[in-house]
């Protein structure tokens, strides 16, 4: 049963909550099989667990989802992700050929959507859709709590 962004961007949070219980950056991130809605990958910032750069959320959801569908093409799928995706979460969307991704808070920092730049704009063979803000309150929120908490201590 398809969910609404919302409903799929709640999930993410729950996952970004995970995350800041291990004193992890909040992000959270799922894949979602368009053609049924099934969440066939999710994954949680896990850097400073893992000692681990490329441990983030998109990166996790990407490689559990690729497993739960037997190959690398995630056509006919879609990223639900708590922040605007990095250069590097970009390039594994466009090299995993992810239909949509859809974030929550912007990331004007690092965030390679729109932010610091539009890497799906750019001449790649694969352009996913793009929508950005649903739910950015609360992701922002959740973040903002987090570096927040970390100042105090």
């Amino acid at each position: 049963m398809k969910l609404s962004d919302e409903e799929y961007m709640k999930e993410a949070l729950k996952l970004a909550q995970k995350a800041s219980d291990m004193r992890e950056v909040p992000v959270g991130a799922v894949v979602v099989r368009k053609s049924d809605g099934k969440i066939v990958g999710s994954g949680y910032n896990r850097r400073e667990t893992d000692k681990d750069p490329l441990a983030h959320a998109e990166i996790a959801a990407i490689a559990e989802a690729s497993k739960t569908l037997g190959g690398w093409r995630l056509i006919d799928c879609e990223i639900f992700v708590t922040l605007e995706p990095c250069p590097m979460c970009c390039g594994a969307v466009i090299n995993s050929r992810i239909e949509r991704v859809v974030f929550g808070a912007y990331d004007k920092k690092s965030g390679s959507a729109v932010s610091v730049m539009e890497m799906f704009g750019y001449p790649y063979n694969h352009k996913p859709e793009l929508t950005g803000g649903v739910m950015e309150q609360e992701c922002s929120e959740i973040l903002s709590g987090f570096f927040k908490r970390l100042r105090k201590k």
